[in-house]
């Protein structure tokens, strides 16, 4: 499976390899969100960067919605600071006195907090640009590229793929819904297999791989380097209410030997070049013509670091 990619942080590398355009309206309606709405998206801050430099009115508004929402989540990790600091000031009174055994738990307590927060604080106050900006995680929010009646559009989809008709509770129940297995595409899949297709870009991607009984997430990365032109499914959710959900899941197969000597079993398909137009026009396709493109991937070797085990 893929747990965790990288994408192409920059926005224009999405137009100058697949032409495609970014939907402003859609882009603004998933990134105006702020801490006290009850519903929180989470965005690559690199893509939250293709905003940094507004060059229209619309772009203008996207940018000042992401500015708000950062100091909104500003003002309520200061303000539990606050509380946490006041906390860690009682508690060493009462550690000092000797008049309850639970200061001390509650002195520790709040110093992790207080890091935590600091920490929290740093990096949403940091306007520099970091590597781990562009890494998304399952239910997290990725620009796709997809194809409406000729047209490519951007749009930004959570990564985790709930399907047309599927009750909300499928997103707790099946967690690993962000990846699609080859196998099942004509079964589970079959509502977007040959419908709605999407293109992921990504420079390298991320696996869970247990050692020794522990966990170790591994970091992938195609030699040479090149962009990964990652095929995905995606599908529209409507609720009962008129509310709609774009959410993909990335399509998995059997991995290449030096990756399945890691002990993983799956990977991400990186299509080939030449077949992009084909996948993201799945209507005038054949399940087989479908299943032939995604068998012809591009070839790469792809080295690997452990990241944390």
């Amino acid at each position: 499976m893929c747990y965790s990619a990288i994408i192409k942080a920059q926005h224009a590398a999405y137009r100058h390899m697949t032409g495609a355009e970014l939907d402003l309206d859609q882009c603004g309606e998933i990134l105006d969100w702020t801490p006290q709405s009850g519903e929180r998206r989470i965005v690559p801050r690199a893509v939250e960067r293709w905003f940094d430099n507004p060059g229209s009115e619309q772009e203008r508004r996207i940018h000042d919605s992401i500015a708000a929402r950062r100091a909104a989540q500003a003002t309520a990790w200061q303000r539990e600071l606050f509380v946490q600091r006041r906390r860690l000031a009682d508690a060493e009174r009462k550690v000092a006195g000797g008049t309850a055994r639970s200061a001390a738990d509650s002195r520790r307590l709040a110093a992790r907090k207080i890091e935590a927060l600091l920490k929290k604080l740093g990096t949403l106050n940091d306007t520099g640009a970091h590597s781990g900006d562009a890494r998304f995680l399952p239910m997290h929010y990725a620009p796709i590229v997809i194809d409406e009646g000729g047209r490519r559009v951007i749009r930004l989809a959570r990564y985790h793929c709930r399907l047309p008709g599927k009750s909300v509770s499928v997103d707790g129940l099946f967690p690993g819904l962000y990846n699609a297995r080859r196998g099942d595409l004509q079964k589970y899949w079959r509502v977007a297999f040959g419908t709605s297709h999407a293109l992921l870009l990504a420079d390298s991607f991320f696996e869970n791989v247990s050692r020794g009984g522990r966990n170790a997430v591994l970091h992938f990365q195609p030699r040479p380097a090149d962009t990964m032109l990652v095929a995905c499914l995606y599908a529209v959710w409507t609720s009962p209410g008129g509310g709609s959900l774009l959410s993909f899941a990335a399509i998995t197969d059997d991995p290449p030997p030096e990756v399945a000597a890691t002990g993983h079993d799956r990977m991400i398909i990186n299509l080939q070049p030449q077949n992009v137009d084909a996948w993201l026009t799945p209507q005038r396709r054949t399940d087989a013509e479908l299943q032939a493109i995604l068998g012809e991937r591009r070839t790469a070797y792809y080295e690997h670091e452990v990241l944390a085990a």
